[in-house]
């Protein structure tokens, strides 16, 4: 019998979701054309499966959005969770070297590949 392929045989999942900060008085918020600063958050979940996950992952994405006052004039601002932007089953158990992401990308010129890896000093925050 084939492996279910949307199926974690560890129950893990990897999840990101999308969030975008607003101020939260601000009239343009809803504007489809207005810039936002925003974050792609990656978690992993337990779950049995994929729909179990996504719900976790919206669960957990929700407790991110909580208003608060920001800066030092205390704006009112929020956190506002736009949705899930990938979902994907974990395949073997977490350990050093175990796979939990993948990404295939169509053909591409060598150049344009090599300027899609980093220096070790580039991760630094």
């Amino acid at each position: 019998m084939a492996h279910d392929k949307n199926i974690s045989p560890v129950d893990w999942y990897v999840a990101s979701y999308l969030i975008r900060f607003t101020e939260i008085n601000d009239p343009n918020n809803e504007d489809p054309e207005e810039m936002f600063i925003s974050w792609e958050n990656t978690i992993i979940v337990r779950a049995t499966n994929l729909d179990e996950a996504y719900d976790k992952a919206i669960k957990i994405a929700l407790e991110t959005t909580e208003p608060y006052l920001g800066g030092p004039d205390a704006t009112p601002v929020q956190w506002v969770f736009e949705g899930i932007t990938e979902l994907l089953p974990i395949y073997e158990e977490l350990d050093d070297g175990a796979e939990i992401m993948w990404a295939k990308y169509r053909p591409r010129k060598l150049k344009n590949l090599q300027k899609q890896v980093r220096k070790r000093n580039e991760f630094r925050q």
